[in-house]
């Protein structure tokens, strides 16, 4: 399986999911093989590390982003990965408008898997202030729990 989330400039809200997510997995599904990845819909930021709130934010949960570099989407993410998640329905409107036909299918809203959160967009934090970061961290621990279960549900169909 492998999994790329994806926002607009692949500092703040998907690096923190993939962050998240890879967290997640360590902890509670750590035999299961997933590929995770992230991205930008736009290339503002190529090359550099997430921004330091998100970082800081982060690490205050155990979870380490600093490895992580911004990198824009690229066509051949779309065969490549089976889910690809966006942040918001902007940068879902971006994705559904250069994938290939055949490949729509994998494209959605991450926040699809918490139908029981408060938002149902990840907010863009990076003109806000430090608890704006803490809101995106609580909105993607829901979102990728509910992502692991599906992830633990078709595994079980599979089985």
């Amino acid at each position: 399986m492998r999994i790329l989330f994806v926002c607009m400039g692949n500092i703040c809200r998907s690096p923190t999911a993939e962050g998240m997510f890879r967290h997640l997995l360590a902890e509670s599904a750590p035999d299961y093989v997933v590929e995770i990845d992230s991205a930008g819909t736009h290339d503002y930021h190529v090359g550099e590390a997430p921004d330091r709130r998100a970082i800081a934010a982060a690490a205050r949960r155990g979870i380490d982003l600093s490895p992580l570099r911004a990198r824009s989407v690229d066509d051949r993410d779309f065969e490549l990965f089976d889910l690809i998640l966006a942040m918001d329905s902007e940068n879902l409107r971006l994705l559904s408008s250069r994938v290939p036909p055949e490949y729509r299918s994998r494209i959605r809203l991450l926040m699809d898997y918490a139908p029981e959160a408060h938002a149902r967009e990840v907010p863009d934090p990076y003109y806000g202030g430090a608890t704006g970061f803490e809101e995106v961290l609580d909105l993607l621990e829901q979102a990728s729990r509910g992502l692991l279960a599906a992830l633990q549900r078709d595994f079980r169909k599979q089985a």
